[in-house]
């Protein structure tokens, strides 16, 4: 499989995103020109980055929108409907649950675990909460292939080990703990959400 890099692999989103806000609009065809321009861009950064999984342009038209579009989808895995368990149902993983629409990007939300007692059936989104006693149960029956982990840093290592025997094959990792280095064979997201903060702040100070 041709090894593709991590800032284009961030970009196919935000194309995805541009390309079915045109297709809505009725627009039938666009240029790299013009979403380079859109998104500060240049046109050469996009053709290199769509050349990437084949090209989908053509000499002197540029692209079908729609077809791009759901090529980039596909590429995304939105029609494939990945299960998907949230573990951690704090105010996170409750915030997650309740506004990020699992369906609409390729997931397909099927449980919710959290190790306080006081949760256990809880309805959250139209999900019931259960404990996380029931974990390995549930992942045998319903055999999830992603997990969000929404839990302190201290159980994010022994819960991503638990996680793989289980069969998971990705996690979400909202912890601190970088678990990409630990479970070299599973496929990690980590977000820091205080390392995007304190980038923040870095970019703030020197604006001048």
């Amino acid at each position: 499989m041709k090894k593709i890099s991590t800032n284009t692999l961030r970009r196919l989103p935000r194309y995805y995103a541009l390309l079915d806000e045109m297709v809505k609009a009725g627009e039938d065809k666009t240029s790299s020109g013009k979403l380079a321009k859109i998104m500060g861009l240049n046109a050469s950064q996009i053709r290199n980055d769509l050349n990437c999984f084949g090209g989908f342009g053509q000499q002197g038209y540029g692209y079908n929108t729609l077809m791009l579009r759901d090529e980039i989808g596909r590429l995304l895995g939105k029609e494939r409907h990945f299960g998907c368990i949230v573990i951690g149902a704090g105010n996170l993983g409750r915030a997650l649950m309740s506004h990020i629409n699992f369906k609409d990007l390729g997931y397909r939300l099927v449980g919710a675990f959290d190790s306080n007692e006081a949760f256990a059936g809880q309805m959250v989104a139209g999900m019931p909460i259960r404990h996380i006693s029931g974990l390995d149960d549930f992942c045998r029956l319903e055999k999830p292939a992603v997990a969000v982990l929404c839990v302190p840093k201290d159980a994010a290592l022994e819960l991503g080990k638990q996680l793989s025997r289980l069969g998971i094959k990705a996690i979400w990792n909202f912890t601190p703990y970088d678990l990409s280095l630990e479970l070299p064979n599973m496929v990690v997201e980590n977000v820091h959400l205080e390392d995007s903060l304190m980038a923040l702040g870095y970019r703030l100070q020197n604006l001048d």
